[in-house]
């Protein structure tokens, strides 16, 4: 697992708690994947603004009747 054994793992996590706390370590866990999985959603929901320009060429029908 990217060359980290179950050693080093232990030392970050322990250094983890000693920086953070062990009452904010839930919160930065579900901060961290409430991000995640906005950054999901947002990559695979298509654009909502449609900024292609209109062209001004086109006759409408109504334009033709008058």
């Amino acid at each position: 697992m990217f060359g980290i054994g179950m050693q080093e793992l232990l030392v970050i996590l322990v250094l983890v708690l000693v920086v953070f706390g062990a009452k904010r370590l839930p919160e930065i866990g579900g901060g961290l994947g409430r991000a995640i999985r906005n950054f999901r959603q947002a990559a695979s929901e298509p654009d909502e603004i449609d900024i292609t320009p209109k062209d001004k060429n086109k006759t409408t029908d109504e334009d033709k009747k008058a």
